[in-house]
């Protein structure tokens, strides 16, 4: 018996499986939260409260280096190691933060897609930003051409792929809502299964972008919106993630903590810290996995 090659089959269906059960999470009767883990520990906390999928942070991954957020500021190779690790700690289905690609040709964006893929992914988001500070989102048909090649991909896999389009306007500080929403349109013309601008000001952009395009609408959560679930629910978004914001509650934390230290000498910080024994039981439970998909489902349950 070939033990490697009923691995690799294993991985295969597994994989397939935590595709299909992140596709279909978009569908269901509400919004899900897919909350950022910034490394494998924070991921497994994480699944052990019972969020159904996970999505990776390109911020949080970068101060966790110890480096700023920004372009360039993290390897393509070091971001899928990242989201390797953390799909490898808890089997849940894992959609990552592709940034804008890493290339400028559309052939590079196809390349990353496969590559996240090969990571254990089953989704992931490509961007419209340049990472140029004088002129940093692109043209719109140069956003479309690559959001076109993460698409086309995609449907080279042998599992659907979830692919999420980012207009990146009012994140790079050019609120412009009009042009997001042309931008979303636009990507959705183009094949994105899931559209998403981040750092859209309040409920009334929210509901405008949702009402604006038919495909899953992601929102960013974790700022100063006082918006529920079930607001964002009752907007029509369909997905729900936290960017950087988890990771930097916990550098928050921290740094309140050295404070406090530096400045008065106590440590009072300790009360509120998880204690030793909770922290070793979370790490040590064992966590949910999802669903394996039987290989025979793969002709009766494709990619929408």
């Amino acid at each position: 018996m070939n033990h490697s090659t009923d691995a690799h089959q294993s991985d295969a269906r597994s994989q397939y499986g935590r595709a299909v059960t992140f596709r279909d999470l978009h569908a269901g009767p509400g919004p899900f939260v897919v909350p950022n883990p910034w490394d494998a520990g924070t991921a497994r906390i994480l699944a052990s409260f019972g969020f159904a999928a996970l999505a990776t942070t390109g911020a949080g991954l970068a101060h966790s280096l110890g480096r700023p957020d920004g372009a360039n500021q993290v390897g393509r190779a070091e971001l899928l190691a990242n989201a390797a690790a953390i799909v490898d700690a808890t089997g849940l289905p894992v959609t990552a933060d592709l940034e804008s690609g890493f290339g400028e040709r559309p052939e590079d964006i196809a390349e990353t897609i496969a590559l996240a893929a090969a990571a254990g992914l089953v989704g992931g988001s490509i961007e419209d930003s340049t990472g140029r500070d004088e002129d940093p989102v692109r043209p719109l048909g140069e956003a479309v051409e690559r959001v076109e090649a993460a698409v086309e991909a995609a449907k080279r896999l042998d599992f659907p792929f979830t692919v999420t389009a980012r207009a990146e306007n009012f994140f790079q500080g050019r609120p412009d809502l009009e042009d997001t929403i042309r931008r979303l349109q636009a990507y959705e013309a183009a094949g994105a299964d899931v559209l998403y601008a981040p750092a859209l000001p309040d409920a009334a952009a929210i509901r405008a972008v949702c009402s604006s395009v038919s495909r899953p609408v992601n929102v960013l959560m974790g700022g100063a919106l006082p918006l529920s679930v079930a607001d964002l629910g009752a907007l029509g978004v369909r997905r729900i993630s936290t960017g950087s914001a988890l990771s930097r509650a916990a550098l928050g934390a921290l740094t309140r903590a050295a404070r406090e230290i530096s400045e008065h000498g106590t440590f009072g910080f300790g009360a509120d810290a998880l204690p030793y024994a909770e922290a070793n039981a979370l790490l040590a439970a064992r966590v949910p996995t999802a669903p394996t998909a039987p290989s025979d489902d793969r002709e009766s349950d494709p990619a929408p």
